[in-house]
């Protein structure tokens, strides 16, 4: 039985955290019972208030799941929640991870494995901005793929320069899809969700941007990276919040310096001072995540390998994004390692592919 439309009527709850959900899901182990579960089943879960309680079974009263269902649908707006095979691994392991996500654009586009959060001051100084474009020019063309919230400043920086660079990139926003916030981005949101990533959010079309959701809304954004990258930022501050997190969660931490006369960069010594990374080219980045990538062919290139037999296309694709020993190509492609030994050969005379100090293959540029 398909039980998505119970994900979507939790989602259109305004007065519910995902906590809340989360237990009940894990008590009643089907988001069907734990949507149906009456206050004398909700008592029993340990930790729920009777604020909690008596808040949901109300706002339940004016839902219908079908109806939820139905009106996303029509919108052309994607919903993925963890019983989606969709819904992003590293989501589901951070302490209170979103029991749904509306989705504008095609994550499955973005490598997961791959993923960097930038976060930073909305009044970022134009040095910082211009550090942190130079910074992500350096990993131009390869499959990285920037995370960060669309708000003004350091956000809108690493969106578009993600765009500028040929790279995929994920905005995670504070509001509903009918309420962009700020405006002036959604020219912005409208390129990333065409072709160049996706845009995320728990929130329900019409929910406003609201000052509170900023903050919730930060664990997903460090939840979906594998390291953190903090571009200015004052003691107090979301983006200091979004650090935590990502200790907090077993993200890297990096940081960019910047003039210690800003008091925007209080934050980033504070961190540094602590243990992060220090960040100030795109293969600090790579050395901080253990990360080895390989620039992509562009698409002039691209095209000019589309008569090769489907076992060679097969291993330049592969090698186009991470350079590989003949074991890992043999893993990745299943191919019998005598018969993958002569392709490689054959490559490596047409100048097509190279050897990285005799031990992993690399297309050459």
């Amino acid at each position: 039985m398909n039980n998505d439309k119970y994900w979507y009527a939790f989602a259109k709850l305004t007065k519910t955290s995902s906590a809340f959900v989360n237990k009940l899901y894990c008590h009643f182990g089907s988001i069907e019972l734990a949507w149906h579960a009456q206050a004398y089943d909700l008592w029993k879960i340990e930790g729920l208030q009777e604020r909690q309680i008596q808040s949901f079974l109300e706002e339940r009263k004016t839902i219908n799941s079908d109806e939820c269902k139905d009106y996303i649908q029509k919108r052309g707006i994607d919903f993925i929640h963890p019983e989606d095979k969709r819904y992003p691994e590293l989501l589901k392991h951070i302490p209170d991870p979103p029991t749904g996500l509306f989705m504008l654009g095609d994550i499955s586009s973005c490598n997961l494995e791959r993923t960097i959060a930038v976060v930073g001051s909305r009044r970022a100084s134009e040095n910082a901005k211009m550090t942190l474009k130079s910074i992500l020019s350096g990993l131009k063309n390869t499959d990285v793929c920037i995370i960060s919230g669309m708000a003004e400043g350091i956000d809108t920086v690493a969106h578009k320069s993600a765009l500028e660079n040929n790279l995929k990139t994920i905005a995670v926003i504070g509001g509903g899809f009918d309420r962009i916030y700020p405006k002036s981005n959604v020219e912005l949101f409208n390129k990333i969700i065409n072709g160049n990533g996706a845009v995320l959010t728990e929130y329900w079309p019409d929910v406003d941007a609201i000052s509170w959701h900023f903050p919730v809304r930060n664990r997903i954004v460090s939840g979906l990276s594998k390291g953190v990258l903090v571009a200015e930022a004052a003691i107090k501050s979301g983006a200091m919040i979004t650090a935590k997190l990502a200790l907090e969660q077993g993200r890297e931490l990096m940081c960019m310096p910047g003039l210690i006369s800003n008091p925007n960069t209080e934050g980033i010594y504070s961190l540094i001072k602590t243990g992060a990374s220090i960040v100030t080219n795109a293969q600090d980045i790579l050395d901080s995540l253990n990360w080895q990538i390989t620039a992509e062919k562009s698409s002039n290139n691209k095209h000019d390998f589309k008569n090769l037999p489907e076992n060679e296309q097969q291993i330049i694709d592969f090698i186009s994004k991470d350079p590989l020993t003949i074991d890992e190509i043999a893993l990745k492609t299943q191919i019998d390692i005598s018969e993958l030994m002569i392709i490689l050969t054959k490559l490596e005379l047409e100048n097509i592919i190279s050897q990285t100090n005799g031990e992993k293959y690399i297309l050459n540029t």
